[in-house]
C-alpha cells in the first residue's frame, strides 16, 4: 500500500493540484457516505485522488502565480517540460499513463477517463453514479476552494472566455451546463443533504483523512 501523498511526491505533483484532487476526492467522499444504494466508495475516492495529475501539462503557471511558489515558477516550468518530455502535450491521456503506471485497477482507470465537463450529458443520460459523482464533485471546486455548481460555471466560463474557440462553443457549453444541474438533482435525490451542506467546513474532516489514505 502508498500513501497517496507519496503519490504526489514521485510525481512532482504541485501542491495546489493536490488540495484541488483532495477537495474533490472529499467531497466525493461526503455523497458516498450518505448515498442511500450500494455505490464503490473505494474506487471512487482513489479514482478522485488521482484524476488530474497529468494537469501540470496544461496549466497557465502564470495565471495563478501565488500557486508557483515557495518552488518558484521556474522549478514548475522544469517539471512541466519532464512531463511534457514523457507523456505529450494531453493532460487527461497523461493522467491515464500515470494511473497505469501505478497499476490501479481497471475500474479505476474507466472512472477516471469519464472525468470531463464534454461528459456531462452522456454522464447524465447514463446510469453510473460512479461517473456522476466524480464528475459533479470536481465541479463544485474552483481553483481555491469547494463552490456552488453555479458558481463553479461562472468560474469557469471566466477563465476560459478568451479561448479562440469561445464563441463557436456557446451552445454547446450551455446544453452541458444543464446536464451538469441535472446531474446534481439526480444525485441529491438519493441523499438527504442538500448541495449547499458540502462546502469547506464540512469537508474538513475528510481532507485531514484523504492527506494519510493509502492506495
Amino acid at each position: 500500500m502508498r500513501k497517496i501523498a507519496d503519490i504526489y511526491k514521485k510525481y512532482k505533483i504541485m501542491p495546489s493540484l493536490q488540495r484541488h484532487m483532495l477537495r474533490v476526492a472529499s467531497a466525493a467522499a461526503m455523497i458516498c457516505e450518505y448515498f442511500d444504494e450500494p455505490i464503490n466508495k473505494e474506487s471512487i475516492i482513489i479514482a478522485c485522488l488521482v484524476h488530474d495529475m497529468g494537469n501540470i501539462i496544461k496549466s497557465k503557471l502564470e495565471y495563478f502565480p501565488e500557486f508557483n511558489e515557495p518552488e518558484g515558477i521556474d522549478y514548475w516550468r522544469k517539471v512541466q517540460n519532464e512531463y511534457l518530455e514523457k507523456y505529450g502535450t494531453d493532460e487527461h491521456k497523461a493522467t491515464i499513463q500515470i494511473i497505469k503506471e501505478l497499476n490501479f485497477s481497471e475500474d479505476i482507470i474507466n472512472i477516471v477517463d469519464k472525468v470531463d465537463f464534454s461528459f456531462a450529458c452522456e454522464n447524465c443520460d447514463e446510469n453510473n453514479f460512479a461517473n456522476k459523482i466524480i464528475n459533479y464533485a470536481d465541479w463544485r471546486v474552483d481553483p481555491y476552494e469547494i463552490v456552488s455548481y453555479d458558481e463553479r460555471m461562472d468560474e469557469a466560463e471566466k477563465r476560459y472566455k478568451n479561448r479562440k474557440d469561445n464563441d463557436f462553443r456557446i451552445k454547446e457549453r450551455l446544453k452541458l451546463i444543464a446536464c451538469g444541474k441535472e446531474i446534481e438533482k439526480q444525485i441529491f435525490s438519493h441523499l438527504k443533504i442538500k448541495p449547499e451542506d458540502i462546502n469547506n467546513e464540512s469537508i474538513k474532516p475528510y481532507m485531514e483523512k484523504l492527506k494519510d489514505f493509502e492506495v
